[in-house]
């Protein structure tokens, strides 16, 4: 037996590292598929005006109330197949059917029977949620599993995001090509472009406003998500195994519905991270938001199809060496000082991003972005200034947006030297419920804020004349509501007891209680004899 075995730690090969956070870009492809462009498909095809974003809260708010739920069952599960991987491939299921049947078949239902467009939107959208927080679930409760090594559980954060953009970053670059593909532009008699002042094409239907545009997204993202989830599915398969559940493995007592308040009372460190996680989602998820950022390249600075893809595509590349960048910081400091650091920065060069808006002019080829392609123009000091502000500072955020999912198996893992339960359902699912009971606020603050600053009924596309109203709209969804979300993390995280020390500590004396309850000792003698100061000795 190895050193590390007799002490108790579990560490993940290189290929179960690599693998198992691909799980989270399965479920990244349909949150881009679903929660990015659902509003749009239920407003722009099926005619349901604000329903749609309506809906996306309401069925958002419904995913969260689930999760405990299904958290609490993940916990009680104890199959040949193992406990984490049945929800996998049930979740991968489920997902798929519902997409099909919402983005393919609804589309079908003639105008004259809205009420079954209603219906069907509904609750096909109510059993894709169901699927969704099954495989969700299982990227924040499988990681204590995956590893307990205080210097590899911050590698997840870098994996983690790598599968989120082989998921969510595929369905980013291939849709608006989809979409562009079938815009349509107003023509003259002679069948010529009709161009505005600027010498651009006037766009007459966006491609969003298409249902074959679904069509065709649809089996991509599907098939993009299964592979990811059957090479997740390998990269847990080992350690998916009665003998890393916890300290007793799989003889734990069973956790009863009546102590999950108990947990959420005790357990302070899960409270912060709650409030972490909730700003950090809500943060990506309105500044990302695809009608968002059409507004904000394509109305109000004047040219999607040439600024939307190399924005992005700046985004991320800036992000890598933050990603390096955090990952050293949290093996040398632990994950709350990477994340505090990185989300500071954030926030600062974010300062930058909101001025420079806040003095675009629109029409004003000094004061707006501008590329040489595609319909662009010559870049400019303004251009090189947005570049430098927005790449740092969306690096920095992007770097971190997943950060607070390693450090659930952090709270869970304290959970257990704390009470000896072993509960990676019931903890990760209750991130997620404050999670997503925030982020569920992302669609309709979107429709809420066009409404209030624009005046506009229906969410707008690229075809939307630009105003001051829409601009201002912006200007709050883009910098100023991710702002205030980083600022809501930085106060969580100064309260944040699980330094990296404090995880070393606490690895020590589970591993000291597992091999204890091993040898034959009980979960409560072990709980009572072995101490942080019998282990330190």
């Amino acid at each position: 037996m190895s050193n590390q075995e007799n002490q108790g730690l579990n560490r993940a090969k290189p290929y179960q590292l690599v693998l198992f956070p691909l799980n989270n870009g399965a479920t990244n492809v349909y949150f881009v598929l679903i929660l990015s462009y659902v509003a749009q498909f239920g407003s722009g095809i099926l005619k349901l005006g604000l329903f749609a974003s309506i809906m996306v809260t309401v069925m958002r708010v419904f995913d969260a109330i689930t999760d405990p739920i299904i958290g609490a069952m993940m916990d009680r599960t104890d199959t040949k197949f193992g406990k984490f991987r049945p929800f996998m491939v049930l979740g991968s299921v489920v997902m798929a059917i519902s997409v099909i049947l919402l983005y393919i078949v609804t589309p079908l239902i003639p105008e004259s029977m809205m009420w079954l467009r209603y219906v069907a939107f509904t609750v096909i959208y109510f059993i894709w949620v169901i699927g969704y927080t099954f495989q969700t679930s299982v990227t924040r409760a499988g990681q204590t599993v995956l590893t307990n090594d205080p210097n590899q559980r911050p590698m997840f954060t870098i994996f983690n995001t790598v599968g989120s953009l082989l998921g969510m970053g595929v369905m980013q670059f291939l849709i608006p090509l989809v979409k562009g593909a079938y815009d349509v532009y107003q023509t003259d008699a002679a069948g010529n472009f009709v161009l505005d002042a600027a010498g651009k094409k006037i766009l007459e239907v966006s491609g969003y406003a298409n249902p074959v545009v679904f069509r065709i997204i649809t089996p991509i993202g599907i098939a993009v998500s299964v592979v990811l989830t059957i090479l997740a599915i390998i990269g847990i398969a080992e350690k998916d195994n009665p003998k890393y559940y916890g300290l007793g493995g799989g003889k734990q007592e069973k956790v009863k519905m009546s102590e999950y308040a108990e947990i959420i009372v005790h357990n302070k460190p899960m409270q912060r991270l709650m409030v972490a996680g909730a700003g950090c989602k809500l943060a990506l998820a309105i500044a990302t938001n695809t009608t968002v950022l059409l507004a904000l390249y394509g109305i109000v600075m004047g040219n999607y199809n040439s600024l939307y893809l190399p924005m992005m595509v700046l985004g991320y590349v800036c992000a890598v060496p933050f990603f390096l960048l955090s990952m050293r910081t949290s093996q040398k400091k632990g994950q709350r000082a990477s994340l505090i650091r990185y989300v500071s920065v954030a926030l600062i060069c974010y300062v930058g991003v909101l001025a420079l808006l806040l003095l675009n002019n629109h029409g004003d080829p000094n004061t707006t972005l501008s590329f040489p392609f595609n319909g662009g123009g010559a870049i400019n000091l303004y251009t090189i200034m947005f570049i430098i502000c927005f790449g740092i500072g969306y690096g920095a955020y992007y770097a971190t947006a997943d950060m607070p999912i390693p450090m659930v198996a952090d709270c869970s893992d304290y959970e257990t030297y704390r009470s000896g339960k072993y509960i990676p359902g019931i903890m990760g699912t209750l991130f997620s419920l404050v999670d997503k009971l925030v982020s569920s606020l992302a669609q309709t603050l979107v429709a809420f804020i066009f409404l209030l600053c624009a005046g506009l009924q229906e969410l707008p596309d690229d075809g939307t004349p630009y105003s001051l109203g829409i601009k201002i709209a912006v200007i709050v969804m883009f910098c100023v509501i991710p702002m205030l979300a980083w600022a809501a993390t930085l106060w969580a995280m100064r309260g944040y007891s699980l330094t990296g020390e404090k995880m070393k500590q606490i690895q020590a004396v589970n591993a000291a209680r597992s091999k204890a309850i091993a040898g034959g000792m009980s979960l409560q003698e072990a709980m009572d004899t072995i101490t942080d100061e019998t282990v330190a000795k």
